[in-house]
This record gives C-alpha cells, structure tokens and sequence, in this order.
C-alpha cells in the first residue's frame, strides 16, 4: 500500500490493484479467459445446489429435470445478458460495430437483461414440464447468487466497473492504475448480491413457503442490494447518471424489481387472506 496524491489533494493508503491476467489458459488455438470460467462456475455451483435442493422432503424435482433448466437457464443468462447489456448500456456502440453483440469474453453483460432472458427460459422450461411460472422460478431462486457472486469475481478480474473515488480513508480502496484511491465496487457486489443474498435465499428456502416467496425475497434482496452499491459504482461512461445527479440505469432498472417483489407478497397474503 503506498500513499498518492490524486484530485482532492493528500490521498488515503491504496491496494494496488493485482493486475490480474483476464486469460486464464493460453492453449494457443484458443484462450479460456477468467469471466468464461467464472460463468462456468455459477452454472456448475447451481446444478449441485439444485441437485441438493431436489433431495428434499417434498421435492417434486428429479436430477434430469435439474440439469434441463439449468440449461434452459444458462441459455436465458447469457444471450439474455448480452442482448440486455447492448439494449440497456452501449447501443449507440452496437449501432457502430454490430459484432460487438458477440464478443461476450471482452465482458459487458447485463444482469437485468439476463433476468428477463432466464424469465423466458423459466417459462418455456415451465410449460414443458406442466409447472408454473412460480414453481420453477422458487426452485430456482436460491441458485441464482452462486453466479450472481462469481460473475463479480470476473469483474473485478477483467478490470472492470471501477469504483468511485472515497471520500474519506478506507483501508481497502484500490488504485485501479489512475492514481485515485476507489472503491472496489465489483468485489462488494460480489459480498452482497452473490454471497449475502445466497445466504438468505438457502435458509429462506430450507422450509415449505407460500408458492412466489422464495422469488419474491430474491427480487427484493437483488434489487436493495443493487440499488445500495450501485452508490459505490462508477456510472457507465457512455451514460453518466441519468436521473437527478446520482441515479445509475441499474438502480433504475432495480427499483421495478424491488417493487414486483413486494407486489408478490401482497399477492401471497391477499391469496392466503381468501383462504380463511
């Protein structure tokens, strides 16, 4: 840790960051790069929860039904992802270079975007197995931080979504090679919505819960949580804040979710309110 002098004069201590190589393997015909890897990590770590998960007193799930959504799911992750992330964050590059769409390994995917892409999945996988929308995705749900936490981790490696500069000492602030001591916001969204959120989602979901609960804390839980450290984000160059001077397009895209959340709730209880 070394002491710098950035835009507000004397600057705290700073990590510098490791500088971390974004290829993990170089087999010369073809490079594995880290964020490949870490999405592969998420999908492995859902399939053995999700074949945990399907042991359970009560389950209606078996090991082959496990693996076809997680196909059906990484599927909606990742050309859902993409495609958001094109819509949503740097449409004005698509329009410039089309091929950008499929450089997935350079990063730039959208949880948002994957969000609705995995929805579609759910629903077509849902329909395939005579399901609800609901069952699956409470089945789903408690998987989904494991990648959530591990696409982070690829963030933080690929160098990307920096953080804000501290305004006050921190001994963790990173100098990302600009000489500015910041947040290293991608590792606490790794903390929040990839570990913190997969802790409360696996003990909310060990019990029976009403069908639309275990999806509802999860979009209440992403949605906070995005929303809080997005706080600590740097905003997307090409976007910059779009609403009153701070707000980001993901808290904007969180607060829908925050509110569908608490929607399926009332849902819930109005549900169990008739039952009486």
């Amino acid at each position: 840790m070394e002491e710098r002098t950035g835009f507000s004069g004397k600057m705290p201590s700073m990590i510098t960051y490791p500088d971390i190589n974004p290829v993990a393997l170089d087999l010369g015909f073809a490079k594995i790069h880290w964020y490949g890897l870490m999405y592969l990590i998420g999908f492995l770590g859902a399939w053995w929860l999700g074949n945990a998960r399907c042991k359970m007193p009560g389950s209606s799930w078996d090991k082959e039904q496990v693996s076809d959504v997680i196909f059906y799911g990484a599927l909606g992750v990742v050309l859902g992802g993409r495609i958001g992330y094109i819509l949503f964050y740097n449409f004005s590059a698509f329009l410039d270079n089309p091929l950008i769409l499929f450089k997935i390994w350079q990063g730039g995917m959208s949880f948002h975007g994957g969000m609705l892409g995995v929805f579609i999945a759910l629903y077509l996988f849902a329909k395939k197995t005579n399901r609800t929308f609901f069952q699956v995705s409470d089945f789903i749900a408690p998987m989904v931080p494991i990648g959530l936490g591990a696409g982070r981790i690829g963030n933080f490696i690929n160098k990307e979504l920096w953080g804000r500069p501290v305004e006050s000492s921190i001994p963790w602030a990173m100098d990302y090679g600009d000489h500015i001591a910041r947040h290293p916001s991608s590792l606490y969204q790794a903390l929040t919505e990839g570990l913190l959120l997969f802790i409360i989602l696996f003990f909310y979901s060990r019990k029976p819960r009403p069908t639309m609960a275990v999806s509802a804390v999860f979009m209440i839980g992403y949605g906070s949580f995005r929303f809080i450290t997005e706080f600590f984000r740097t905003p997307d160059a090409q976007l910059g804040y779009i609403a009153f001077g701070w707000m980001t397009r993901g808290q904007e895209l969180s607060i829908p979710m925050v509110l569908f959340g608490l929607y399926l709730f009332y849902l819930i209880r109005k549900k169990q309110a008739n039952a009486r």
